[in-house]
């Protein structure tokens, strides 16, 4: 994979794949290895209701919820 450093974006001569890129790519990795990897049922108590789900779909409603806010906060940022 070949990365063009003649772009029109403005990303001041940076290619598509930096260390930090592949930094965040291995741990999104990880951490669908670790969620798909815990498949039991658990129970868990959502402020009032408790409800009966796999692991790994808790995990995963998790994670989601994170991207997003970090999302959010560092698009406030600029």
């Amino acid at each position: 994979m070949r990365a063009d450093k003649s772009t029109s974006s403005g990303t001041s001569g940076q290619g598509v794949v930096t260390p930090s890129r592949i930094a965040v790519a291995a741990l999104a990795v990880l951490g669908l290895v670790f969620i798909f990897e815990n498949t039991r049922q658990v129970k868990i108590r959502l402020i009032i209701p408790e409800v009966t789900m796999p692991l790994w779909l808790a995990l995963l409603g998790v994670a989601v919820i994170g991207g997003v806010c970090g999302a959010y906060v560092f698009r406030r940022r600029k």
